[in-house]
């Protein structure tokens, strides 16, 4: 099983299924991931395509989030995602919930118990600060806040929608003071990651913005040096 050793604030890459993040890419990916690590001290976590994750977590010491998992166990579970064997290929955690794969709220308590035992970090993606604080009583170890309008726009929900960002980390901090909060949607420079800690998140979920960066390297480092504080 993966050792957690995620520390906060903290930068999850989703690296989606962009074209531009398959395969040889992801690996690229990680790697300035850990370059970046190395020069600022945050601590950084890539989501690869499950078929990249074992490839990607051997590559280089960069944290590795799958992107989902199943609340399965072991056995007759053809084409689902088993916790376990997202640890055993290097994973330290996982995204559940994203815009882009929602699932219901009975599905994420059950989800984020298998997760925990599979010693995986849990980071739950909500799109209101009134499911932040369901969730939130669930005990994930932390819940990304995310609009999906502003999701891939470019438009940072810590500039656009500050009150939701600042009403997620109230909601939460109000039910489980332990679950960390993290801001999605939008993020794209050291403005924006800054804007979202001084609204209180702990951290960043970012994707487009890095990944489709011109110079993807450049565009992570200038988010990871605007959360030093």
């Amino acid at each position: 099983m993966s050792v957690i050793i995620v520390q906060y604030p903290l930068i999850i890459v989703n690296l989606k299924t962009y074209e531009e993040s398959m395969g040889g890419n992801a690996i690229e990916f990680a790697k300035i991931a850990e370059r970046v690590y190395e020069k600022t001290g945050i601590s950084i976590a890539i989501s690869p395509q499950l078929v990249d994750l074992g490839a990607v977590a051997d590559s280089s010491e960069t944290l590795v989030f799958s992107q989902h998992v199943d609340p399965v166990t072991y056995g007759k579970f053809t084409g689902h995602v088993l916790p376990e064997s997202i640890a055993e290929a290097g994973a330290v955690g996982t995204l559940l919930n994203h815009s882009e794969k929602q699932i219901p709220i009975e599905t994420i308590k059950a989800s984020i118990k298998r997760a925990r035992e599979a010693d995986l970090e849990v980071v739950v993606c909500v799109e209101t600060v009134e499911v932040a604080r369901k969730v939130a009583a669930l005990g994930p170890d932390a819940i990304a806040i995310e609009p999906p309008e502003l999701i891939g726009s470019g438009i940072s929900v810590s500039k656009a929608q500050p009150d939701i960002v600042r009403g997620a980390v109230g909601a939460v901090k109000g039910v489980n003071p332990k679950v960390k909060v993290l801001c999605g949607a939008g993020i794209t420079n050291g403005d924006d990651a800054s804007a979202a800690l001084d609204l209180g998140a702990e951290g960043i979920l970012v994707a487009s913005g890095v990944v489709k960066a011109k110079d993807p390297y450049k565009a992570l480092l200038e988010l990871a040096r605007a959360m030093q504080r």
